[in-house]
């Protein structure tokens, strides 16, 4: 087979070269995880890329760390500070977008920092001595890949198009685009996650027909039914669960290792070294039939689990998607039967016995030929494109709304006005009457969910139209109209059939922030923007000296016989100029003395790996190497 390369130059960028008048517009593509987040662009040669860090690596750990010095950390360097700082580092983040202290009531006891409610109902996280809410620590996340962004495509961004999962509802919604204002990026769409990742494979493969995705990420899943015919691509159904991924998987092994250690009420850094070791075992059973790993805290003793023993431990995790699924196909009205494929999304469908459901269930292997952790970035990467008007639009994209949306009517009943999987942008309306005599007004209350009962739905807003004229029950016609636009979001608006009285409101959930709050926020990162920068760069340097730190002493505590006194008092005192850069305030030191003591410990790294292989050969013959 004929494989096309790309032949650069050394040096030269993959993505393009964007400078002057005329020239196509910076935009990206942002899937904003619960686990990893990363941002894509277009490629020289036309297709999505992934943009890497400078150390390479595309995945952004979605992990901020607020430090008593009011710095923040994000990405790795936050995770590592998860170890020994764990009331002061928030992960998951996205799990408590646009959700209120009630939302997370079971999630208490298993986070090492604090919530409280906040303003307007949505939730707040206690870091250490930081108060923050969700849509600020996103958008910390976010902060950091545009920057990514801005540095490889060689300027400021135009816009870019966010990823969320298709289950979101209005509030999540808005808080994804209130993180975004407050990072500094317009927004030129929301997507659903599965959505993009249908997009970025049916461009990539031209393919045509029905096709499932099955979308396991970090802390959701979702399953949609989308329809590719004559260029026009459309969600025909979408479902899921907002509050199951990865995550759930993880916190199973958790537990198993809490019971074998007897840690009845462990420290938060314990949890999250027990989750750290949690990941990676749930990563090797994807590929190894038993893992054997040091149990945290308990040095030298280690467990053993078998893939049979962590599949039987998850398998009602995993059932739980497959009713999800069958209603998909319902709302759709197609049989399995009918798909082209069933294409798999998020890190966590590499997980064996997940490939095993989804193909029982859909009687057909599912399609893996994609990076399950990019496609979903590159996807949005296409759409960005397009909408920037950079590309030509290859096809006419119709996406649907996850959930109801209806109107509280007498009685506490709800009145749907657009149901689940409607076609968007949408408008409807209808039309309602008073209740009394001589009523004047009216209280409309916007709600969204699939219950019969107002209260038992997510209330999104309230207004009142007044200056109805007086009229016997039942003789007013006010006619309210819903409008949801292409990012999901909601405009409702009410008339009076025969005066014109009309009242509207850009639904705006109480979840979400405020125009000032979002406005002091923007202020406050532009009058700090460079100090902020400044204090990033320390800090990360700061971590990668405590880890060089921390390794020498190890290394000295092994195989400190290795070396005389002379050079004993010549690596300790690498150890302690390193040490004594820490405790000032400049990035380039600490730097510089890394990159010193890595000098002058040489010798003794070539010691102790001669050690090593001496050791290993110890006893051994030249036939057993044959």
């Amino acid at each position: 087979m004929d494989v096309l390369l790309e032949i650069m130059e050394p040096g030269q960028s993959l993505l393009p070269h964007q400078t002057g008048p005329g020239m196509r517009k910076r935009v990206v593509g942002i899937d904003l995880g619960t686990t990893f987040s990363l941002v894509a662009a277009i490629g020289v040669a036309g297709t999505p890329l992934c943009i890497p860090d400078e150390e390479g690596h595309c995945a952004l750990p979605s992990v901020v760390h607020y430090g008593e010095d009011q710095t923040i950390l994000v990405g790795r360097a936050a995770r590592e500070r998860a170890l020994t700082h764990p009331e002061a580092t928030i992960a998951s983040v996205k799990r408590y977008m646009g959700r209120g202290l009630a939302d997370l009531s079971t999630q208490l006891s298993t986070i090492p920092h604090g919530l409280e409610a906040g303003e307007g109902g949505m939730v707040r996280i206690v870091a250490g001595s930081a108060r923050v809410s969700p849509v600020e620590v996103s958008a910390e996340i976010l902060k950091a890949l545009k920057q990514r962004a801005e540095e490889a495509l060689g300027g400021a961004l135009h816009g870019v198009v966010i990823t969320v999962p298709a289950y979101f509802d209005d509030a999540q919604r808005q808080a994804t685009k209130d993180a975004a204002r407050v990072a500094g990026l317009e927004v030129l769409r929301l997507l659903n996650e599965p959505t993009a990742a249908a997009l970025a494979y049916g461009l990539d493969k031209g393919s045509e027909g029905l096709y499932a995705i099955y979308d396991l990420g970090g802390g959701t899943f979702d399953i949609s039914l989308l329809k590719l015919e004559k260029e026009v691509f459309q969600v025909m159904a979408t479902s899921g669960d907002s509050a199951l991924g990865g995550d759930d998987l993880d916190q199973w092994l958790v537990r198993r290792i809490m019971q074998e250690t007897g840690m009845e009420h462990p420290d938060p850094g314990w949890i999250q070294a027990c989750r750290k070791v949690a990941r990676t075992v749930k990563e090797q059973l994807s590929d190894q039939e038993q893992v054997e790993f040091s149990l945290p805290g308990a040095i030298g003793q280690t467990s053993r689990i078998t893939r049979t023993e962590f599949e039987t431990g998850i398998r009602e995790l995993i059932r739980r998607t497959i009713p999800i699924c069958r209603r998909v196909l319902k709302d759709a009205g197609v049989a399995s039967e009918a798909l082209q494929g069933v294409v798999l999304v998020g890190g966590s469908t590499r997980v064996p016995l997940v490939r095993r459901m989804v193909a029982e269930f859909f009687g057909r292997e599912p399609l893996v030929d994609l990076d399950p952790d990019q496609v979903v970035a590159l996807g949005a990467a296409h759409q960005a494109e397009t909408l920037a008007g950079n590309a030509p639009a290859e096809m006419l994209l119709l996406d649907v709304t996850p959930l109801s949306l209806g109107i509280e009517t007498m009685g506490d009943l709800v009145e749907k006005i657009i149901p689940r999987n409607a076609p968007i942008p949408t408008a409807r309306a209808q039309d309602f009457t008073t209740f009394q005599d001589g009523q004047t007004a009216m209280a409309i209350h916007v709600v969204q969910g699939e219950r019969e009962l107002a209260s038992q739905c997510r209330s999104l807003a309230r207004f009142e139209l007044r200056g109805i004229p007086p009229m016997t029950a039942g003789a007013a016609r006010i006619r309210v109209t819903y409008q949801v636009d292409a990012d999901g979001l909601l405009t409702v608006s009410a008339q009076e059939e025969t005066t014109g009285v009309a009242q509207s409101i850009a639904v705006k959930p109480s979840y979400g922030l405020t125009d000032d709050e979002i406005a002091d926020m923007l202020q406050e990162a532009m009058r700090h923007g460079e100090a902020d920068l400044l204090a990033r760069l320390f800090n990360e340097a700061k971590v990668e000296a405590d880890r060089v730190l921390a390794a020498a002493g190890a290394a000295l505590r092994e195989d400190g016989d290795l070396l005389n006194e002379n050079e004993l008092q010549r690596v300790k005192g690498a150890m302690q100029t390193l040490w004594e850069a820490t405790q000032g305030e400049s990035a380039d030191l600490i730097q510089e003395r890394i990159q010193k003591m890595d000098q002058e410990t040489r010798f003794f790294a070539q010691r102790r790996m001669d050690r090593s292989l001496q050791q290993a050969m110890t006893g051994r013959k030249v036939d057993d190497f044959a």
